[in-house]
């Protein structure tokens, strides 16, 4: 077995798809615009990601709880932190958080402009 798909609840998932595919350079999956329907994927990963319409009480209930928290709903890795946080910021990423680093290596928390915290890993060496 394996994974094939995740989701994240969205407050705008047309948005998002811009979001995750002209900011962040992901490819996409599936574009159904007319069903608000929009599944990307990492370049180079075969693991999809709908960006999950958060119309219902639960669904906006967890994304904004999460949000609340400071709770990243997607961590990213990355072997080049510090020149990805550059060319974020020169895209307009706001980001939620400085740099911090722990047991795992760096990392840094930004928005996805749908509701949702990310965060960009790059392991301990």
């Amino acid at each position: 077995m394996r994974i094939s798909m995740v989701s994240i609840h969205v407050t705008e998932p047309a948005h998002a798809y811009r979001f995750y595919t002209e900011v962040l350079g992901f490819e996409t999956s599936l574009a159904l615009p007319e069903n608000d329907v929009f599944v990307v994927s990492a370049p180079g990963q075969d693991v999809g990601l709908l960006l999950e319409p958060s119309d219902s009480a639960l669904g906006e209930e967890y994304r904004s709880a999460l949000r609340t928290a400071g709770v990243p709903v997607l961590v990213m890795s990355t072997d080049t932190l510090y020149s990805d946080i550059e060319q974020l910021r020169a895209n307009g990423v706001h980001f939620v958080s400085d740099v911090f680093r722990d047991a795992s290596g760096e990392a840094i928390n930004f928005s996805d402009s749908v509701g949702n915290i990310i965060q960009l890993h790059q392991g301990a060496s």
